[in-house]
């Protein structure tokens, strides 16, 4: 049975609020959470983005269930910094958490002053990174010269099974690539046609048997105007797509070119609709993928609202 979760947005909630929410969300019957690990929200509207390890070890002390986390190594992060924080929360809360590696966007990776490199060299640098994780997991001590540079690392702070660590994608390309080095993936919702190539491309790259994780963008109001302006105010700017999205450096960057996305642009990336029964059936749809667990992103101010609605409607464990 596919697994409902909760998507945890640090971008538009205070890290307490947020915390409230997904212990809500637990008591509401969703099976799991995850969250993204930001520096700067998508926009300043969203006017949040609290650091998510600090929250992580409080939200999963007040709750029992499990925890997915996407980061990107290299750039704001060290990875044997990364690696530590992962390790930790894993030997705390043994067996419940995930870490999802991805490449990064420069709204959070680019504070550092680096030179933000093209997709092709970020995606070098995550694979060196992964292969440092490895290491640093199975308590060897770690020297390494590449791309990023580790001198006699070692982390005596472990949990006896490491975090499994994900990779993230967007694009087939991407998928493929994960595949050969992740133990499961985390892609994104949308067109479930489109996901479908995203899946099998992890897939039949050796991503087989593995666990899948998407995470599914909507927008539910109790009227239909109410959603589609939630979803355009609160992620808008964060839907324009291409390489734009991982180039810009601000969240005023975002809310400029947010202004162009149209209805027919958000509705491309985010389920909006007032109907319950609408969104079952998409998360229907994409249950038929056969992925480990679906987290619902309800990207409106409602969520408590949401979580209600859930609860009523997308959660009696019939998907």
């Amino acid at each position: 049975m596919v697994m409902i979760g909760y998507h945890a947005s640090h971008e538009q909630f205070s890290p307490r609020e947020l915390l409230n929410l997904v212990v809500e969300a637990e008591k509401a019957g969703f099976d799991c959470a995850k969250s993204s690990d930001h520096f700067h929200p998508w926009s300043e509207r969203q006017g949040q983005s609290g650091f998510a390890w600090s929250w992580l070890g409080a939200a999963m002390q007040a709750t029992g269930f499990g925890f997915g986390m996407i980061s990107a190594p290299g750039f704001r992060y060290h990875p044997a910094v990364l690696a530590q924080a992962a390790a930790t929360i894993g030997q705390m809360f043994p067996g419940r958490l995930w870490l999802s590696l991805g490449s990064g966007e420069a709204i959070n990776e680019s504070i550092t002053g680096q030179a933000w490199p093209e997709k092709a060299e970020r995606n070098a640098r995550l694979r060196e990174c992964v292969d440092i994780f490895h290491a640093l997991f199975d308590g060897e001590t770690v020297t390494h010269r590449g791309r990023v540079t580790v001198i006699e690392a070692k982390l005596y702070s472990r949990p006896a099974e490491p975090v499994p660590l994900f990779g993230a994608a967007v694009t087939p390309a991407t998928a493929a690539f994960c595949g050969h080095w992740a133990d499961g993936l985390l892609t994104t919702g949308g067109d479930v046609e489109t996901v479908r190539t995203v899946i099998d491309a992890f897939r039949d790259n050796g991503g087989a048997g593995k666990p899948v994780h998407i995470q599914h963008a909507l927008s539910w109001a109790p009227d239909e105007a109410t959603a589609l302006h939630e979803a355009l105010d609160q992620w808008g700017p964060s839907s324009i797509g291409g390489e734009a999205a991982w180039d810009l450096r601000r969240p005023s960057d975002f809310d400029s070119v947010g202004r162009l996305v149209t209805e027919k642009d958000i509705r491309t990336c985010v389920h909006v609709s007032a109907d319950p029964t609408e969104h079952r059936a998409r998360i229907e749809e994409l249950s038929a993928l056969e992925p480990t667990a679906i987290h619902l992103h309800c990207v409106g101010r409602n969520q408590r609202a949401f979580i209600d609605m859930a609860a009523r409607h997308l959660l009696d464990n019939a998907l």
